[in-house]
């Protein structure tokens, strides 16, 4: 009872203090709810963008998978071609020659038969790429590979118009010899 008599004591004065008190309280209290609230929203979207970039990233790496052609996944088939390449260069006055074994690397079989097919054409452009080559370039490793870069975006180009996909994936040299 004697806290009844303290309130009834209070002055007008005091009551205000008191009721301003406890706004700031409430007030407190909201601003610290919000913030916890603004946290565990901010933990829960940090969390949510980890779990989808991870999981974004997977599916990348399923849709690459996808992407790959079958053939990536099969065996190498190497399939050499016939006869032997070889040309004559004339430099300075003198006769040189270049003798070139060919094997076409594919993961295809469908595409053998395509290569079989149209192997006269494959060998015309061949032939005609070679006899277009500056022997003294040919001389270097760095010749060669461009010359064997070269052959392989013919014999591609060739079936890319014959078969309608290139099918071959590389271009050896399995030979080569220059005198």
């Amino acid at each position: 009872m004697a806290d009844l008599d303290d309130d009834q004591e209070l002055t007008e004065e005091e009551r205000a203090a008191a009721q301003q008190q406890a706004a700031k309280r409430k007030k407190r209290l909201i601003y610290i709810g919000a913030g916890a609230t603004v946290l565990v929203l901010a933990l829960a979207g940090i969390l949510a963008w980890v779990f989808l970039a991870a999981t974004l990233d997977e599916e990348a790496l399923a849709a690459r998978e996808a992407q790959r052609p079958e053939a990536a996944a099969q065996r190498a088939i190497y399939y050499p071609l016939a006869e032997r390449f070889t040309i004559n260069y004339d430099v300075r006055g003198r006769q040189r020659f270049l003798q070139v074994e060919v094997t076409l690397m594919l993961r295809d079989d469908a595409a053998v038969r395509g290569i079989e097919t149209h192997m006269p054409r494959i060998r015309n452009d061949l032939v005609m790429l070679f006899s277009g080559q500056v022997f003294e370039d040919l001389q270097t490793p760095e010749g060669k590979e461009l010359l064997r870069q070269d052959a392989l975006r013919q014999v591609q180009n060739v079936l890319e118009q014959e078969i309608g996909r290139p099918a071959v994936e590389q271009v050896l040299f399995t030979s080569f010899v220059m005198q």
